[in-house]
């Protein structure tokens, strides 16, 4: 168990974190939630040992391992193949292996029967012992799948990491984290490179993953499948929800009315308290009440409610109007040199159209979109853009062209048709630029405050065909909002690259499916397209099955008959281990309880005024610290055995 105890961290004179604390449970995946600013990284950097803190302590097992993934900096070596960079992890086992190849050269050598060549055997079996309890013979099958599943092909597996984007850096950061298996596996932002059928299949790997997890994330959709339990910070506080985002965000939601209510009823009392105070202030015969009255506004703890940014919002001018054919590719082809991305293909887009684009990364959805936005040339076939239709584009390396000399409100300024500054200022406080924010220098801002700001950029003039790839990645839950209301009530054409199902599902009314080589189009958004594709999944696999069984000669009565008596004969087994497991859980988690109850005991200064209590108190204190890693290593055994039957039973 890993527990955050009563940290503190302070920025001058402003709490980060005031004494916050959390216990976090093997197999627990949480989401780490709340507004940009809040601490969410700082938290993930303190856990996994990178960032230290004002006051508090964190403790967690002596065999315990912490995974960290940034949101950027991840430094590969330039001298590596993807799968050399990936295969690092493994040194302590490589380097097994090399030592267990210079034991068998030696054994070869020595006389058999030697107290040397018994002795060099023994060792050779202690290794090979070794490196079958550390999986070392099934290190290159678990590489290739998890770097398949992150979207890389087998033909990368021997390129050079400097071949890649930093998105497909930090996939191959990603790929060296699930490989450790750490017990606390800690994510930041970890869907921003992904596209959706990677990002499918780490919602799988993570919801099925046996460590805990911590996942900072703007992914309302990923948090849901994900998570089952939500921190959120604010304030300086963390409040402890036991659900997903969605769980989290109705009961917040009832607590800031509970908090509402008591807000005006207390104003209401101070509104009372203090205007008798101003009528009897100067009355001796009302001195001592004014007085009481003054001491108790004094002693009141006020209670404070957040800036409420609900209010904001941005709308988009109407556009013109354009001609009905938005836009048509006519048997388009798109080469780079020897390699073809794209060989004759069609496409139109209607007045009205809002398509999402989808699919792998490599397929060429990045290409397609710079094709549409006029930004690429074709190698041939023609590109026609219909009647009085303006194009607007979105594409993350926008940010580069920003005047770095400029500050953030001059930037809008330059292109904000002469839009008021109070205007322009409510529009880039929708992407995060509050307060002094507006003057800072283009120069001095993040990657993702540039890319905030080309998109509010972009905002003013938008003409009546919008073109955006990837628009949610530096934003948060309230900022992609106010961006999505606004697309909502856009009254023109729409392309949106984009994972994120929560953004865009609203939006779009059609699916754009890039495959290599290949479109086709869906008419739906993108979890209708993903609910199609995964019933074409499991038609085809039950075609497959129904192909094996009639191979293998066995009924679906018979197959259901054998598969009800191995159940059956598992059930029997896990059954007692399992009850008690429950045991040793509830055990652990009254020893918990009580060792945290004895520590509140102990903070106390009157705690130690009987010292037979003090005695008591500190020998069942220290018998509980003796216990509990006997029975986290009796859970940790059972749950052990549980796994090895529920894995030989094959259903």
């Amino acid at each position: 168990m890993l527990h955050i105890d009563g940290i503190s961290l302070y920025f001058g004179d402003r709490p980060l974190f005031d004494n916050i604390s959390a216990m976090i449970n093997p197999g627990e995946r949480i989401g780490l939630v709340g507004p940009n600013g809040a601490g969410k990284s700082t938290l993930l950097k303190i856990i996994a040992g990178e960032q230290s803190f004002d006051s508090g302590s964190l403790h967690m097992s002596n065999t315990a391992t912490v995974g960290y993934l940034p949101q950027d900096g991840v430094d590969p070596d330039p001298e590596l193949t993807v799968f050399a960079e990936v295969e690092q992890i493994f040194s302590d086992v490589l380097e097994m292996r090399e030592e267990q190849k210079r034991i068998q050269e030696k054994i070869e050598i020595l006389q058999p029967g030697s107290s040397e060549h018994n002795s060099a055997i023994e060792t050779f079996g202690n290794l090979q012992h070794q490196l079958e309890h550390a999986g070392a013979y099934t290190i290159k099958a678990d590489i290739e799948r998890i770097l398949k599943g992150l979207g890389f092909h087998e033909s990368d597996f021997d390129r050079s990491t400097t071949e890649f984007s930093g998105g497909w850096l930090m996939r191959i950061a990603l790929a060296k984290l699930l490989l450790k298996n750490p017990s606390y596996l800690l994510l930041d932002e970890p869907t921003n490179h992904l596209d959706i059928e990677s990002l499918q299949w780490i919602e799988n790997f993570l919801i099925n993953y046996e460590g805990a997890v911590i996942i900072v994330s703007h992914d309302r959709t990923f948090l849901n499948l994900v998570t089952n339990r939500t921190l959120a910070l604010q304030n300086g506080d963390m409040h402890d929800y036991a659900g997903n985002y969605s769980f989290y965000e109705k009961k917040s939601a009832e607590e800031l009315e509970l908090l509402k209510k008591r807000y005006e009823n207390q104003q209401k009392e101070i509104k009372q308290t203090q205007q008798f105070i101003d009528r009897f202030r100067y009355k001796a015969t009302k001195a001592k009440q004014v007085q009481s009255r003054i001491k108790q506004l004094e002693k009141m703890e006020k209670i404070e409610i957040d800036e409420d940014h609900s209010e904001i919002s941005f709308r988009f001018p109407p556009p013109q109007r354009s001609g009905q054919i938005v836009l048509e590719l006519k048997d388009v082809v798109k080469k780079y040199g020897s390699n073809t991305v794209f060989d004759g293909i069609d496409f139109e887009i209607e007045r009205g159209d809002k398509f999402a684009v989808v699919g792998p990364n490599g397929a060429g959805k990045s290409t397609l979109i710079r094709i549409l936005a006029g930004n690429e040339p074709i190698t041939s076939g023609s590109r026609e853009v219909g009647y009085n239709v303006t194009p607007g584009y979105f594409a993350q390396h926008q940010a580069d062209e920003l005047n770095p000399k400029n500050t953030a409100l001059e930037e809008m300024q330059l292109a904000g048709n002469h839009e008021s500054e109070t205007r322009l200022r409510t529009i880039l406080g929708c992407f995060l630029f509050i307060g002094d924010d507006v003057f800072k220098k283009v120069s001095i801002l993040s990657g993702g405050e540039k890319s905030r700001l080309a998109l509010a950029k972009m905002l003013l003039n938008p003409g009546n065909f919008l073109i955006f790839d990837e628009p949610t990645n530096h934003l948060d839950m309230q900022s992609k909002s106010i961006l999505q209301q606004a697309l909502k009530q856009f009254e023109g054409t729409l392309m949106i690259v984009s994972h994120d199902r929560d953004f865009v599902d609203p939006i779009v009314n059609k699916t754009l499916e890039v495959q290599p080589g290949r479109l086709k189009t869906w008419l739906g958004n993108v979890s209708y397209y993903l609910e199609r594709k995964a019933e074409e999944r499991a038609a085809a696999e039950t075609e497959t099955s129904t192909k094996e069984t009639k191979s293998n000669g066995l009924s679906r009565r018979e197959q259901r008959r054998l598969e009800a008596e191995k159940r059956n004969a598992l059930s029997k087994k896990i059954k007692p281990l399992k009850q008690r497991l429950h045991e040793i859980e509830e055990s652990i988690e009254n020893q918990e309880q009580r060792k945290t109850e004895i520590e509140k005991m102990m903070a106390d200064s009157g705690f130690y005024d009987d010292p037979e209590t003090v005695k008591e108190i500190s020998l069942e204190y220290e018998s509980i610290k003796n216990d509990l890693p006997e029975l986290l290593n009796k859970w940790e055994e059972i749950a052990g055995r549980i796994e090895f039957i529920e894995g030989s039973f094959e259903l």
